[in-house]
């Protein structure tokens, strides 16, 4: 493994769930990390209950790590589901759930929401999406901003019908967002699902390296731990670091097997926070 000097968190939503949810960040904590990253706990419920929040935030400052990252709500991404923001009989299921998600982040430190865009759907036109997201990702931006914190832009691979693909379909919608006065729009740089893709990741990087606000890793394929697949993560992070990205690296892998087991390849002392403020 490669010293390029940039802090791993660990996202708590695809690893460690040999544990109950609310006990995640502690087992994180144990393993070595002082952050980590979410989904949206709730996939079902744009509002969760406040006593659910509660519970959710103080299961984190309990563990002592710092949520760098959370998702607004994006429906069921177990299921068919992929963002609601840009489907409009389900926008306001987003926008209901900005200011929760960003009430949560301000107690608890976060950086930057990850908006997933939407699938296309047969009762809206592309444009009729398009417009509708570019409001949406408008009105996130300016929550987040309330706490210091960035909007995420992601391609997704798979087979369900989302729209950005690569890291240009992505950077363009942070483009956009960007010009009509939202400057805390960025992009996020995940190396699994632009290789599932198809994507030139070098390219992606050399590219957008200036817009990319936060990294998120996997192998491929399978989307496991770092070494069991075929992507030279290490090459792609020490030349993400090398233009000047200086964020966190998110493990947004799906371990083949325990968690702990799967961390074999990062040493213990790598998971720590280097140079980054863990609170």
């Amino acid at each position: 493994m490669s010293d390029h000097g940039l802090s791993y968190l660990a996202n708590c939503s695809i690893m460690f769930t040999e544990h109950p949810l609310l006990r995640r960040p502690a087992a994180a904590k144990a393993a070595g990390f002082d952050a980590i990253e979410f989904w949206w706990p709730w996939p079902d419920q744009p509002v969760p209950a406040d006593t659910d929040a509660d519970a959710f935030v103080r299961a984190v400052l309990e563990a002592g790590v710092r949520l760098v990252g959370l998702n607004f709500f994006a429906g069921d991404l177990a299921g068919p589901d992929c963002g609601t923001l840009s489907i409009p009989a389900r926008a306001g299921q987003f926008r209901d759930n900005v200011d929760v998600a960003v009430g949560i982040g301000g107690q608890l430190g976060v950086s930057a929401f990850n908006a997933l865009y939407g699938n296309r759907v047969a009762d809206a036109s592309p444009r009729e999406q398009d417009e509708l997201a570019a409001d949406s990702i408008g009105r996130a931006a300016g929550a987040a901003a309330r706490i210091g914190a960035t909007v995420l832009i992601e391609p997704v691979s798979g087979p369900k019908p989302y729209p950005l693909r690569t890291a240009d379909d992505a950077v363009a919608v942070v483009t956009a967002a960007r010009t009509a006065g939202h400057q805390n729009v960025g992009f996020l740089c995940d190396l699994f699902h632009l290789a599932n893709n198809g994507d030139d990741v070098d390219a992606a990087i050399a590219k957008h390296a200036g817009v990319t606000s936060h990294v998120q890793i996997a192998d491929w394929p399978g989307r496991g731990e770092p070494g069991s697949g075929r992507l030279d993560l290490d090459r792609y992070l020490a030349d993400l670091a090398g233009r000047g990205y200086a964020g966190w690296v998110g493990l947004e892998y799906k371990p083949t097997t325990d968690t702990e087991t799967s961390l074999a390849w990062l040493p213990r002392q790598r998971r720590a926070a280097r140079g980054q403020d863990p609170r």
